[in-house]
Order: C-alpha cells, then sequence, then structure tokens
C-alpha cells in the first residue's frame, strides 16, 4: 500500500519537476546557442576550397535541380547579420550592395562573377523573411533560366 505524501512533500516534489524542466530547458538553449555560434563562425570564415572544387559542387547542385525540372535554386540562406548594414542594401536593391558581404557569402559572389557569370547564370540575394516587420535572413538563388 503507497503511503500518502504530505502537501509539503508534494510541494517538494513539484519544485523538484520544475528545477529538472528548467535545467533541461537551459541545456536546450545552450546547445541551440552552440549551434547558432557555429553556424556563424562556419559562414564567416574561408570555405577553403578551390574554383576547381566549388565548380564541382556547383556542377552537382545545378544537375539535380535541372533532373528535377529546375531553372533556379537555393545554394544558401544566411542571417542578414553577417552583412555589414544587416542587408539594408540587399533589401533596397541598392548599387554596391555587394561590397557589403562578408564571409562565405562574399566568396560566393565573388566565385560567381568569376567563374559562372561569364558562363551566363545569374546569381540573386533578396531578403526572405521578415520577422517582426524587420528583414531577417538573405537567401542566395542561382539561376540560369
Amino acid at each position: 500500500m503507497s503511503k500518502l505524501l504530505s502537501v509539503k512533500e508534494l510541494h517538494m516534489k513539484i519544485a523538484e519537476a520544475e528545477g529538472a524542466k528548467a535545467s533541461a530547458a537551459l541545456k536546450a538553449q545552450q546547445a541551440e546557442e552552440a549551434e547558432k555560434k557555429a553556424l556563424l563562425d562556419h559562414l564567416l570564415a574561408p570555405s577553403g576550397l578551390t574554383d576547381e572544387q566549388a565548380s564541382e559542387k556547383v556542377s552537382l547542385i545545378i544537375s539535380r535541380a535541372m533532373e528535377n525540372g529546375l531553372t533556379a535554386v537555393q545554394v544558401l540562406r544566411f542571417p542578414n547579420h553577417i552583412c555589414t548594414d544587416g542587408g539594408r542594401a540587399i533589401n533596397q536593391v541598392e548599387e554596391g550592395w555587394e561590397k557589403t558581404l562578408t564571409g562565405l557569402p562574399k566568396e560566393m559572389y565573388g566565385f560567381w562573377k568569376r567563374e559562372l557569370r561569364p558562363l551566363g547564370y545569374h546569381i540573386r540575394y533578396h531578403i526572405i523573411d521578415y520577422p517582426g516587420g524587420m528583414p531577417g535572413d538573405v537567401a542566395i538563388t542561382l539561376s540560369w533560366g
């Protein structure tokens, strides 16, 4: 036969359960923050790819898209704060917007300009969401149609 707990014991068990929930939520939040930091570090660091290696990757992406009947593909999504102006120039489609790029998005623009533009490919950097009415993430779309 189980023993009835006192109200004080019930309150202690409830407090323990809430403490465990809070601890789990904190661990999840810390893991999410670490993931975001790792992603930002990755986006801000040079890829280390040669133009030949990048060409191979792009060729594979384009081939898969074409097999699915597409004439454009989103190749990267990144937070707007990677841009020196928070994505403002991209959002306003200002001349010279590409000068606000940093890290991998800048490297990708340079690769497109050197290797893909002469072959007729188009690239578009555009804001794809507006959290709270403000510019959010930026997408890079490569097209050939």
